[in-house]
């Protein structure tokens, strides 16, 4: 099936670190047909974890490049991007350098109260997926994602499948 003339559907994804972004990305892909799903942070994993203008740089280069790729291809139709975007400046210089001619954009912020995101992420930490600093950063970040020109969902007692159903009405 062609579809290259439909409307696409980019869906970005952000929020703090440990709210759930990938495993909402994650299941959104599966409920999606024709769907391709990038995490941001698959295009900066490196060690040691560098963080300057050059490596701020290439990041931002990789995921407009895939995303662009995805949004000219005829294959997808619904295309999930997620990443911890801390402020408004960075996801519009993202979305500024997107092709967004026929594609729909949904911007979604995760959110969640400080006690379950202290709670999700420790999950993590006891599974080694993440380290004790997370938390104070992620913290950090939290008050800044309510600023954002996104639909927010406060996913602290919802389940994946009633904010997947939250994230198809909008």
């Amino acid at each position: 099936m062609n579809m290259s003339h439909l409307i696409k559907n980019l869906y970005i994804i952000n929020g703090p670190m440990g709210v759930g972004k990938t495993t909402v990305s994650q299941g959104l892909l599966n409920s999606l047909d024709h769907c391709v799903f990038l995490d941001g942070d698959w295009c900066w994993d490196m060690h040691p974890f560098i963080v300057n203008n050059e490596t701020k740089e290439i990041v931002m280069n990789n995921i407009v490049y895939c995303l662009n790729n995805f949004i000219h291809s005829t294959t997808y139709q619904n295309i999930i991007f997620c990443w911890v975007i801390p402020t408004q400046e960075i996801l519009d210089t993202l979305i500024d350098q997107l092709d967004l001619t026929n594609v729909c954009l949904h911007k979604i912020t995760l959110v969640s109260n400080q006690e379950q995101l202290i709670k999700r992420i420790k999950k993590d930490i006891d599974k080694g997926i993440r380290k004790e600093d997370v938390i104070e950063r992620s913290l950090q970040y939290l008050d800044g994602y309510y600023k954002m020109d996104t639909i927010h969902i406060d996913v602290s007692y919802l389940s994946i499948d009633e904010i997947i159903d939250i994230i198809q009405m909008n």
